[in-house]
């Protein structure tokens, strides 16, 4: 009778032990203006999130965890939890940056849990954002993280997918990166390609959700892929390289023949990356936001006074393709130095060789050409205040690193534009942290080519001045007719950007409307008008912007290059006058004591007004280029005029058909 009675007891007590874990109150954090409110509960012990803006659910009950390779399971089976909350509020300088001030002001809420680990909450005004914090004392093996975003309802989303049409998903993982933006309910989106973060859906009310990473470090980039059975976006990751080929592009990659079990090896005691949930109430509001760089790991350099951003003449676009000089134009001394002459002549502060100055499929940047002696190269843009960048192919750079990196800075050569990586998993993200690091010692700039989009790199590591991972202006070489980049021109701005810089390599000076537009490789043309093309150098973030069409064009075109080439790269002040997605942007920006506004319109003919709001009163002087009264038949048509406008008084300006305008305004 005792040992029955014990039974009871024990089987009572076991059972208030299971609702205590199952009865742990729910955790909520609100933004600092209450708007946003993220609400984490424990289902069974698992550990849950939805969101709310404005009392209306955006994003319904999701589960995260991550899965270790000794079977524990983070987010899972929770009995007990730790909770401790802050507010922060602080401000610091940006660099190389679109402004120049930056504030940071959130509420944070950090759960912690039995077993060294945590969950670390940012709720901002437009954002909420979570990550993983671990404290374990040995490196850890991560099989999985699993990442759900449960969207109500069926929304449209804009989603790129990868470029690639491998069937399976770890085939897809090698992919540059580069697709245009598919817009559709999210379940009818393709759930038999990844797509490419960000990712945007839209709401009630004109509000939109995007979806993205911040600070990846040591750990694989993040794929998502739509459920089409719900409204649910899944997190798909990398798993880490075992076995690897050198192929690909001129031999220049390594290709993933089998993988790992497990998505990351890395250190026990650190913070994971962000995952990030933006909440704008209008289109403006993905234009403005600081929240990335605000949640980047900040710069690992003390000083950073030998960085210089600036604009580079490119000679890949173009295809070397020059007339009415004296030599053979190509990957040579002659032609180099005329792109050097052209730089200095234009105060353009660099010049690019691109693929061609190493020898063909070796992968080895020791090996130059004989047609290039590369010192005299350096040392005759020196005498003109040019420096010269070295295009590299990923194994070609990371296979010697070192001894590669510190030749060519003692030769002078100011940094590297890195391509082909085509990976995000976590050998690959590992790989640019030490590519950073290593030019960064030698005083070299970096350009990131081929690579996913970036996560804050480019505050950790300033030197790290552009990337692109965007489908960009190289596509016009060969994409057929019905490839609609204007459309794409107003809809990247909006995602793709939000996470950092591009290297879309504008400024071309052969324009067409979308009936004139086909594909030319060596004489390639944009879609839609020249004043486009300008305006791309304002509205596009790119602190290492490109001139990606040929000297001779530009110097036949000089009025349109005296203006873009003192068009600055980084900006002290922002300011998004309006926007929306898909349609038009109108973006204000200030260096010193100068503004710049761009606009830009999809195939639709815009009358648009700039009321002048983010100016002192009083009079000013406006440099103006705008699309000519024929630029909707013939698209190089501009107008350029001079005047003096009153702050106070709004202004019209037409755009046409693919069109855009930009100007430059002084006291």
């Amino acid at each position: 009778m005792k040992q029955y009675v014990f039974f009871i007891i024990l089987g009572f007590l076991l059972s208030l032990q299971a609702i205590s874990a199952n009865e742990i109150t729910p955790k909520t954090l609100t933004s600092p203006d209450n708007k946003l409110k993220v609400t984490v509960t424990f289902n069974k012990g698992n550990v849950e999130y939805s969101i709310e803006h404005c009392s209306t659910v955006i994003l319904e009950k999701s589960p995260l965890s991550i899965t270790l390779s000794n079977g524990e399971m983070w987010g899972k089976n929770v009995k007990q939890v730790k909770v401790k909350q802050n507010y922060v509020k602080e401000t610091y300088p940006a660099f190389f940056y679109k402004r120049n001030i930056v504030i940071d002001e959130f509420k944070e809420m950090i759960l912690t849990f039995p077993g060294n680990y945590g969950i670390e909450f940012r709720a901002y005004n437009n954002a909420i954002s979570y990550r993983f914090i671990s404290n374990i004392k040995n490196d850890i093996t991560i099989e999985n993280e699993e990442v759900l975003f449960n969207i109500p309802e069926n929304p449209n989303i804009y989603a790129t997918y990868v470029n690639s049409n491998a069937k399976s998903f770890e085939d897809q993982m090698f992919n540059s990166f580069e697709d245009l933006y598919y817009y559709k309910p999210l379940r009818s989106q393709n759930s038999k390609k990844l797509m490419t973060l960000p990712i945007l859906s839209e709401l009630m009310d004109g509000k939109k959700l995007l979806f993205t990473e911040v600070n990846l470090n040591d750990y694989p980039g993040m794929f998502l892929n739509n459920c089409e059975d719900k409204s649910s976006l899944r997190g798909v990751f990398a798993k880490y390289p075992k076995i690897k080929t050198q192929g690909g592009h001129n031999n220049l990659q390594m290709l993933v023949v089998e993988r790992e079990s497990y998505i990351a090896k890395t250190k026990g005691t650190r913070s994971f990356p962000w995952r990030l949930l933006f909440v704008s109430e209008n289109d403006v509001d993905l234009l403005n936001s600081d929240v990335v760089y605000c949640l980047s790991e900040p710069s690992r350099l003390g000083d950073i006074s030998w960085i210089k951003p600036g604009k580079v003449a490119w000679d890949w676009w173009n295809d070397w393709n020059l007339k009415h000089v004296d030599f053979k134009a190509g990957i040579n001394n002659e032609t180099y130095k005329y792109y050097i002459d052209f730089a200095s002549k234009n105060k353009i502060e660099y010049v690019i060789l691109d693929e061609g100055w190493s020898v063909h499929q070796a992968a080895d940047l020791m090996q130059v050409i004989p047609e290039i002696n590369l010192q005299e190269i350096v040392d005759y843009g020196k005498k003109q205040n040019v420096g010269i960048i070295l295009w590299a192919g990923y194994w070609a750079i990371h296979r010697d690193m070192e001894k590669i990196i510190e030749h060519y800075s003692r030769m002078g050569v100011k940094g590297f534009k890195i391509d082909f990586l085509d990976r995000d998993d976590q050998e690959m993200v590992n790989f640019v942290y030490e590519v950073s690091d290593l030019c960064a010692k030698n005083k070299m700039l970096i350009d990131f080519h081929g690579t996913f989009k970036p996560t804050g790199l480019q505050r950790t590591y300033p030197n790290v001045l552009n990337f692109e991972g965007v489908a960009g202006l190289e596509q016009m070489k060969w994409q057929p007719n019905n490839y609609d980049m204007v459309t794409h021109d107003v809809t990247l701005p909006f995602i793709r950007m939000f996470n950092g810089p591009i290297d879309y390599t504008q400024g071309a000076m052969r324009n067409a409307q979308k009936s004139e537009y086909f594909p030319v490789w060596s004489n390639p043309m944009s879609q839609g008008t020249r004043c486009r093309q300008l305006a791309e150098y304002v509205i596009f973030e790119s602190p290492l912007n490109m001139l990606c069409d040929n000297p001779v064009n530009y110097m036949n075109e000089i009025e349109c290059t005296n203006f873009i080439s003192g068009i600055p790269t980084v900006w002290d002040e922002t300011v998004v006058i309006d926007a929306k997605i898909g349609e038009y942007i109108l973006i204000a920006r200030k260096k010193d004591n100068v503004w710049y506004i761009g606009g830009l319109t999809d195939w639709k003919t815009r009358e648009i007004t700039i009321n002048f709001d983010f100016l002192n009163l009083g009079d000013y002087k406006v440099e103006l280029f705008k699309d000519g009264i024929n630029a909707d038949k013939n698209a190089s048509d501009y107008s350029k005029v001079v005047f003096t406008h009153k702050a106070s008084n709004p202004l019209h300006i037409k755009m046409m058909q693919g069109g855009g305008f930009a100007m430059k305004i002084t006291k």
